[in-house]
């Protein structure tokens, strides 16, 4: 019951691109490092109802857990998860590439709306279409107030500032069908700020470009 969250459509651990599979493996890892210094924390707070042996051995006992592994144990295990995380920030940032498709995508109150350069500014609304398989720069704007566009399955999120332009890079692995949502609270009803994205093969993106439904 407890891992039940952990499956769905919205599910940041269940990745089906390479961004967000490298976030939830740093997720994982981060989880492991917590786990570690937490096991750590509860050790030395029971060495007080295990005390044994005259005052030397005591200091001793001091010297070793809480100093030697109460301070150098957890700052070690912080920096390598900080390192960690800032390598996977460093992977997740867009770059250029011949291969990348390019998508506006603008928040507003009354929902995402989606324009397509390849396909002589074709706009579409609540539903952002892509193909599968290749890279993809999603760049993000808004109307009115600040948004936040996020894909669990296939990125992190990012926010939609109004006279800013935020690029955020998404793969989908297979073709398919994804959820969105604008993870930011911009007023009323933002909840339902929602909105699909529709990853093709080769042949259904082509038509896409083409202009067919």
């Amino acid at each position: 019951m407890t891992l039940a969250g952990c499956e769905g459509a919205l599910s940041v651990v269940d990745p089906a691109g390479p961004a967000a599979r490298e976030i939830a493996t740093l997720w994982w890892v981060l989880l492991a490092g917590a786990t570690l210094i937490f096991a750590l924390v509860m050790v030395l707070t029971a060495l007080p109802f295990l005390r044994r042996g005259g005052p030397g051995s005591e200091r001793h006992r001091i010297r070793t857990w809480v100093i030697g592994l109460g301070l150098a144990f957890p700052m070690a295990v912080l920096a390598a998860l900080l390192a960690y995380g800032l390598v996977i920030g460093e992977r997740l940032l867009p770059r250029a590439g011949d291969e990348v498709v390019e998508v506006a995508a603008t928040g507003s109150r009354d929902g995402w709306t989606f324009t397509y350069p390849d396909a002589a500014d074709r706009t579409t609304s609540a539903v952002l279409h892509i193909p599968a398989g290749r890279p993809l720069d999603v760049a993000i704007t808004t109307k009115d107030v600040i948004h936040s566009f996020w894909v669990p399955r296939l990125a992190g999120k990012l926010d939609a500032i109004p006279g800013h332009v935020n690029i955020l890079r998404i793969e989908a692995d297979a073709p398919g069908t994804y959820r969105g949502l604008s993870a930011e609270f911009s007023g009323p009803g933002y909840g339902d700020l929602t909105f699909t994205v529709t990853a093709h093969d080769a042949a259904a993106w082509t038509a896409f470009l083409a202009g067919e439904p």
